[in-house]
């Protein structure tokens, strides 16, 4: 998976084409938090009901995500977004640590203790759902801070595309619970996206590749930090 800072900013190049896409931003941003909000209920309902680490950990995740929308929101409820993108992405860096943590610590404390959870429907449906839903939201994330310039709305991209991984190995990890008996399945896999989020969570911090678009009408100006025409470091 690529980094934010990799990806080309700035396509939007007039003032119509920002404010179109900022809307759409948050729009997207909304829906995200909307949804997991949802999400989070039912998974942590479930979770518990099943006595599954996995699927309350995934609901907790999706607490995280509602935090990286509410971000995104924020950022773009003032005058000039750009001002903010430097704190978002600090925000949003501060968000991966916490999904990094929680998945780290939990799929540790699973292969310790090896507690065996009761197969969940409602959780394999859940899973199911977010698995072919996040994809999409994810790309549109994606493809609008690309669009915007915004490292942060392209972070949240990420955030939403490591729901669809985390979705990924819960559905794995309960359906091989609950057929082939390999409870260790999804806390290995949790290792490994907790790793993702770190890595994701330090390049955030850093704002490695942070470039936000410069005033329509400003002059361009040479950067040494890798923001291409019409972008500016932040």
């Amino acid at each position: 998976m690529s980094a934010p800072g990799t990806y080309p900013l700035g396509v939007a190049t007039s003032e119509q084409d920002r404010r179109r896409y900022a809307r759409r931003a948050q729009l997207l941003a909304g829906a995200s938090v909307a949804y997991n909000v949802v999400e989070a209920v039912i998974a942590i309902a479930a979770g518990l009901v099943a006595g599954s680490i996995a699927l309350v950990g995934f609901g907790l995740d999706s607490v995280v995500e509602v935090s990286s929308g509410l971000i995104i929101l924020w950022q773009f409820r003032h005058a000039l977004p750009e001002s903010r993108e430097r704190t978002a992405l600090r925000l949003m860096a501060l968000s991966f640590f916490a999904l990094a943590g929680y998945v780290a610590f939990e799929s540790i404390r699973s292969l310790a203790s090896g507690l065996r959870p009761e197969a969940s429907t409602v959780g394999m449906v859940l899973a199911a759902a977010s698995l072919a839903i996040m994809p999409f939201l994810s790309w549109a994330q994606r493809r609008t801070g690309r669009a915007l310039g915004s490292n942060a709305v392209v972070a949240d991209s990420t955030q939403t595309l490591l729901c669809t991984y985390m979705s990924a190995v819960l559905l794995g990890g309960l359906v091989l619970n609950a057929t082939l008996g390999w409870w260790w399945a999804d806390p290995v896999a949790g290792l490994v996206i907790a790793a993702v989020a770190l890595k994701e969570g330090r390049q955030a911090w850093r704002g490695e590749g942070c470039c936000a678009p410069m005033p329509v009408g400003a002059p361009d100006q040479a950067d040494g930090c890798g923001c291409g025409q019409g972008c500016a470091c932040c």
